[in-house]
């Protein structure tokens, strides 16, 4: 049988229960045994499941056109398996993965939030993600409306991001997400998903996504959040995990801000600038070369299009193709950060002497 497949096969017995498939990856090697030594071992509500093995036909169909659009599947134990990721208490036993597997190794964080953000939650969303991207982070979230989505497309703007589906490879979700879902593959990033091809966006199905999302990051950033929401059982997913958390703290008046303000109250890292971040994880230069990552990476992509001189907004989106409203966010970011001088006329390139 192909490894693949049969990795697909595996998934599909035993999702959305992927975290028994784990379990069951820890006793039996994935290369060596044979599926039938993992039927005993799938739970009670799946045992029917052991029926694809007389007819596999139509999973075989979905196997080759997966394949098509790229799709591949890793297993808990296969090298290419994300370490962070493997080292949860509940780790999915397959990720089927579309895109580029090395952003499941590079130091990642992830950005979650409403999914119906007010204006300055999805503007705050956009700006940390291009920011962290540009530093050398792999910015992870969820394909969700509002801030996953934001998040994305910041991240898109300077650097990678990786979109974890509650869903299955097959069924993206939420549909108007699916051009941006191309966008993340295309640009070197990647879709990821531990549930079988048919399976439908289920609300039970979220929770369970939401432990990939913090389990591939160092941290998780919440940028806005209900006292009741999918964004703050990811955060309190990520403490499980021993990993970090950040809130932003927001209006008194912003209903959104009152699961960030609880999160605070329980001890996560107050978060206002992304220095936030990088003093929580010390001299992040190291952990970039550490894991393979140029250090040049750390560099704004938008700084390669602006010259020694003055450089007009009109030029720099000639320069740089982007849209005017995207280019004046980056540029005042660079701003911010002490990349660049706003002069009359446009803008000046900072020496490195100045933003070190």
């Amino acid at each position: 049988m192909d490894g693949q497949f049969k990795r697909l096969l595996l998934q599909a017995l035993f999702s959305p229960s992927s975290a028994a498939l784990g379990r069951a990856l820890k006793q039996h090697r994935i290369a060596s045994a044979p599926v039938s030594e993992f039927l005993p071992l799938l739970p009670a509500g799946l045992k029917e499941r052991a029926r694809l093995l007389d007819n596999t036909g139509s999973l075989s169909a979905h196997y080759a056109h997966l394949r098509e659009q790229g799709w591949r599947w890793i297993a808990l134990g296969d090298e290419e398996y994300p370490a962070l990721l493997a080292d949860i208490q509940d780790p999915p036993g397959v990720l089927a993965v579309r895109g580029q597997m090395d952003t499941l190794h590079a130091p990642a964080l992830a950005i979650v939030g409403a999914r119906n953000a007010s204006a300055d939650g999805l503007d705050n969303s956009r700006r940390f993600s291009r920011q962290l991207a540009a530093a050398g982070f792999v910015v992870v979230s969820g394909l969700a409306l509002g801030v996953d989505a934001a998040a994305h497309r910041g991240a898109l703007a300077t650097g990678n991001t990786v979109a974890v589906l509650g869903s299955g490879p097959d069924r993206i979700y939420p549909p108007r997400n699916a051009m941006l879902a191309g966008q993340i593959v295309d640009s070197g990033g990647a879709v990821v998903t531990e549930f079988a091809p048919g399976s439908a966006p289920l609300p039970s199905q979220f929770p369970l996504r939401n432990r990939i999302i913090s389990g591939l990051s160092l941290g998780t950033l919440v940028v806005e959040a209900a006292l009741r929401s999918g964004s703050l059982i990811t955060a309190r997913t990520a403490l499980s995990q021993g990993r970090e958390v950040f809130a932003i703290p927001g209006s008194i008046h912003n209903p959104l801000s009152k699961g960030c303000h609880q999160l605070l109250r329980d001890g996560a890292n107050w978060l206002e600038s992304v220095d936030d971040i990088f003093q929580a994880f010390g001299d992040f230069r190291r952990c970039v070369e550490s894991s393979g990552v140029r250090e040049d990476a750390a560099q704004p992509a938008l700084l390669q299009h602006l010259t020694s001189g003055l450089n007009s907004m009109d030029v720099l989106q000639a320069r740089s193709g982007l849209p005017m409203n995207e280019l004046a966010g980056q540029l005042s970011d660079l701003e911010l950060e002490g990349w660049v001088e706003r002069v009359s006329g446009g803008y000046l390139k900072r020496s490195a002497s100045h933003t070190s």
